[in-house]
């Protein structure tokens, strides 16, 4: 498999006022270019530890972390971020919010791309086309307080993508969402992510929601000193239908495997500890 994302031997531990705290050892990992995978496992496992890693937000305390064969040493433009609260600029609007970020990976004085800068109406175009792309050119001048919650994670995802990175890295993107929004984001997740044909890393709790949107499922083993406990391979075809796949004996094996894992075998090893 291309190693685009690649993860060896990584450990982290941090420091706390009770002595060292090993948040996760021996995860190794590999994405492909154009893999979606979601990571998965319950509370304090260490799946955001893994994804802030691979973002460049904190750094390991052992091993390495690569993405496209360059050592991730810090954040970059090359991996997108999506939070599970859309950490918006309450003063600004949605074209304004996604114009920020797209000015400072692609306007004047940017050092993250070898091309030339771009002019305020290459600007312009790339964040409208980002708001298109979501579904919210109507909302252009809305502030965050004036759209749903919906709809700001739409911004948020919107402002990720405008900015082209080679990984969309997602911590519980739609965690926080009533279900009936949290499925309309799914599909329209499906649909972005086939167009743009990204490289998708997402954090979830929701055994569903990774099935339906992943390649692969990584599923974690319950913390503290968490690691990979199971990778398993989803063969689902793709377009992906959630009406379908309710009734497809193929969605339902993966989605028992992983139950399995997550509440039965996890909570044995709990249990025993």
């Amino acid at each position: 498999m291309d190693k685009y994302i690649d993860i060896q031997n990584v450990g982290q531990v941090f420091k706390t006022k009770k002595g060292p705290f090993t948040a996760l050892r021996d995860i190794n990992l590999t994405v492909a270019k154009g893999e979606f995978v979601a990571l998965i496992g319950h509370s304090g496992c260490g799946k955001s530890t893994l994804l802030n890693l691979i973002a460049g937000l904190t750094l390991p305390t052992d091993g390495t972390l690569l993405c496209a064969n360059r050592e991730i040493a810090g954040p970059g433009p090359d991996r997108g971020m999506v939070f599970q609260n859309h950490s918006l600029l309450p003063w600004l609007t949605c074209f304004e919010n996604i114009y920020l970020g797209v000015e400072r990976v692609f306007g004047p004085g940017s050092k993250s791309t070898g091309a030339q800068a771009e002019t305020k109406a290459q600007l312009k175009a790339r964040t409208e086309a980002a708001l298109e792309m979501v579904g919210l050119s109507h909302a252009t001048h809305k502030r965050p307080g004036e759209i749903s919650g919906g709809m700001k994670q739409r911004v948020g995802i919107a402002r990720a993508l405008a900015m082209e990175p080679k990984v969309l890295l997602m911590d519980e993107p739609f965690g926080a969402l009533d279900a009936l929004t949290r499925a309309k984001l799914q599909d329209e997740l499906l649909e972005i992510v086939a167009r743009t044909q990204s490289t998708v890393v997402m954090v979830t709790h929701d055994v569903d929601e990774a099935v339906l949107l992943s390649d692969r499922i990584v599923m974690m083993t319950n913390g503290p000193a968490a690691t990979i406990g199971e990778i398993l391979d989803v063969k689902l075809p793709r377009p992906r239908n959630r009406v379908e796949l309710a009734e497809s004996t193929e969605y339902l094996h993966y989605r028992k495997a992983v139950i399995d894992f997550l509440y039965t075998r996890q909570a044995h090893v709990e249990k025993v500890a």
